[in-house]
């Protein structure tokens, strides 16, 4: 019997919408920090520039990912482009992370020698960064949730609101004390932001690639509550991974008492090893493909089959 499952969550047309509002807007505030950072010879925009550069390949990169999963599967592409999701949230997180070692090397340079920053023009730069990214907050929130693609491209926004809050602080401060460094340090503080965020995307992402057990799912209890079934007298070739986000899928070989295939009731065994993988577990799998097996099968296994 043939299963089409339909997993197109976050590529609709609607989503597609949202991103290309945020890209529409991060590319206003980029060239807008780019001439703030030349005008105030600003770390802070400039971190934060390099940062909305890198939002503006992301978010077009999460577009065109997220068109790519909207295209039905292929005899060549079984999946069809779910992992795009995965591929571009990797590339952003990869460049963020180069973004913000750059800013942390900056900064304690610029540390010893710090430039004269006017300001009032860093101030209306920053506060100008701060309405563009809140109003893409405003239009991904919906949707960051959905899968690994929106929630880069909602942590990169996310991360730019807070680096031009850290830009109209570090204004504020210069303002009122004449402390220059305070935009070095929102700079680096801007980096700091970005890095740990970065990193746990970046092993998320590799988790999935690397065809690891998604989170929360344990095999060993997927076993043992697979040998509980009537019949089953043995699982092996145990697999579990994650195609994309909300698409887990799981495979096995299932040894079964002989008479299940003379008395006709290895159908009933299969709905009931695909219920228990849906039903009992905190990761529901609906992608499920089970081997079964006699017991004198085993002979005919390869040695290297757990």
């Amino acid at each position: 019997m043939a299963h089409d499952h339909g997993h197109t969550s976050g590529s609709g047309p609607s989503s597609r919408i949202r991103l290309a509002i945020a890209l529409a807007i991060t590319l206003t505030i980029l060239v807008a920090e780019v001439v703030g950072a030349i005008v105030t010879d600003s770390l802070a925009l400039l971190v934060d520039a390099g940062h909305m550069l890198t939002d503006a390949a992301g978010l077009t990169a999460a577009l065109v990912a997220a068109s790519l999963m909207a295209r039905p599967a292929t005899a060549s592409l079984t999946w069809g482009y779910r992992r795009a999701e995965v591929l571009a949230a990797l590339g952003q997180a990869a460049v963020l992370l180069a973004v913000g070692i750059y800013a942390l090397v900056e900064g304690v340079q610029r540390l010893f020698e710090p430039p004269s920053v006017p300001s009032s023009s860093l101030l209306v730069f920053g506060i100008i960064g701060l309405v563009g990214n809140a109003a893409s907050l405003a239009v991904l929130s919906s949707e960051r949730g959905t899968n690994l693609n929106f929630r880069a491209a909602f942590l990169e926004v996310l991360n730019d609101a807070l680096g031009s809050v850290a830009v109209i602080v570090a204004a504020l401060v210069i303002t009122f004390t004449g402390w220059a460094r305070a935009d070095v340090v929102a700079g680096m503080l801007i980096a700091v932001l970005i890095v740990p965020r970065t990193i746990a995307l970046l092993r998320e992402t590799t988790s999935v690639l690397l065809e690891s057990t998604p989170r929360g799912l344990d095999l060993d209890a997927v076993r043992v509550h697979m040998l509980e079934l009537p019949h089953v007298k043995g699982v092996h070739d145990l697999h579990a991974s994650q195609i994309a986000t909300g698409l887990p899928v799981l495979s096995a070989h299932v040894v079964v008492e002989q008479g299940c295939f003379e008395d006709g009731h290895a159908p009933r065994i299969l709905d009931d090893l695909q219920t228990c993988v849906l039903d009992h577990f905190s990761v529901p799998i609906e992608h499920s493909t089970f081997q079964l097996e006699p017991v004198t099968h085993q002979q005919h296994e390869h040695p290297g089959h757990d």
